[in-house]
This record gives C-alpha cells, sequence and structure tokens, in this order.
C-alpha cells in the first residue's frame, strides 16, 4: 500500500479531534515541512470534508483547522527559507524541480506578495512559495497578508468541495487539481493584463 493510500485511509476512520489534528498537522508540514512532495495539503483538506459530511467531525471546525494550520504554516516555511533557504535549496532532492523552482522565484520577482498567493494553488509552489518568498527577503508584513488571504480561500474553498463530495472524493480530487491549475493560470493572464494596461496609461 502507498503512502498515500495508507494516509487516507487512516484520516477516514478517525472521529473528533485525532482528525482535526492530523489534517491541521499535515497543511501545516506541507510548506513548513515540505511534506507536501509526499501527500498534498489539499487532499488532507478535502478528507476533512468529507469526514464532517459523514458526522465524524464539525465542517466549522475543520475549516478553522485548515485555515490557520495553512497561515501558519507557511509563516513556518517563510522562516526556513530566510535562515536557510541558500543551502536548502541546493539538496538533491530538488534537482529534478529546478525548473520550477525557477518560475517560482521568477514570480516572485515579477508579482511579490500576488505570486504567494497565486502559489496557494499549485500543489508544488504551495510547498516551496513560503521558503521562497523567505529566502528572497520579502518583508515578513507583506507575506503574511498575501498568505493569509491565500490559506484562506484555499482551506474553505477545498474543505467545502470535499464536503459537498462526500465518499465521492477520489473524483473531485483528480477535478480539484486540474481547476487549481486552471485558476492559476487565468490569475496569471488577468496580472499580466493589468500590467500592460497599467503601463500604456502611465506612458
Amino acid at each position: 500500500m502507498s503512502v498515500v493510500s495508507s494516509t487516507v485511509d487512516q484520516i477516514l476512520t478517525l472521529h473528533g479531534a485525532p482528525a482535526y489534528a492530523l489534517v491541521g498537522a499535515l497543511v501545516f508540514a506541507e510548506a513548513a515541512l515540505f511534506v507536501g512532495f509526499v501527500l498534498p495539503g489539499e487532499t488532507a483538506v478535502l478528507l476533512g470534508g468529507v469526514l464532517a459530511e459523514r458526522h465524524s467531525v464539525s465542517l466549522a471546525v475543520v475549516i478553522i483547522v485548515a485555515v490557520a494550520a495553512a497561515i501558519i504554516g507557511d509563516s513556518v516555511g517563510y522562516e526556513v527559507g530566510r535562515h536557510f533557504g541558500t543551502r536548502l535549496l541546493r539538496l538533491g532532492v530538488f534537482d529534478r524541480h529546478r525548473e520550477s523552482l525557477e518560475k517560482g522565484q521568477a514570480a516572485l520577482k515579477r508579482n511579490g506578495g500576488r505570486a504567494v498567493f497565486l502559489g496557494r494553488f499549485t500543489a508544488f509552489l504551495r510547498a516551496v512559495m513560503p521558503g521562497l518568498a523567505g529566502t528572497a527577503k520579502m518583508p515578513y508584513r507583506r507575506f503574511l497578508a498575501f498568505n493569509a488571504i491565500g490559506g484562506a480561500v484555499w482551506a474553505i474553498g477545498f474543505t467545502v468541495l470535499g464536503y459537498l463530495a462526500g465518499a465521492s472524493y477520489q473524483k473531485v480530487q483528480k477535478v480539484a487539481g486540474t481547476a487549481s491549475e486552471i485558476f492559476f493560470g487565468v490569475l496569471i493572464v488577468a496580472v499580466v493584463v493589468v500590467v500592460i494596461v497599467r503601463r500604456r496609461r502611465a506612458d
């Protein structure tokens, strides 16, 4: 049995406090400890919504836990990047993701806080964007503002999606992944258009 399947099965058998703790821990660890490489945080949040639909947990509490864990986990990831980012990025585990890392760093230079918000909706960037922001020495207050907004939108959206999906969470997980990529692409285009329009007005 794969690590992902095993973890999914564990979450779906939980009730109450243990379920909140596991969902929160996985969402927190995704960016803080780069566990997102093993189990995307959106899977944990979706399953939290499924558990709420099964009345194993409270939907409101799952949302609060997911939002808090997302914001706090990203803040820890930011601090890790600020203090150890340069050395961590040299590790071999990132070799096959060099292109994605370079794109993430380029997005930070172009869009700053907006890149932090947008990164929340792409699995790989969700795990590394806080660290990249810390490595780039983005002011923490600016990072926190965009991180909090992105974390809240993402956590609420995917928890409710899991709740509405119920037992069909596996199908929804695939659709959610595609939807996140489409959403990310649309937002990038919108940002580019806004920048072009502003420059033309300035000229």
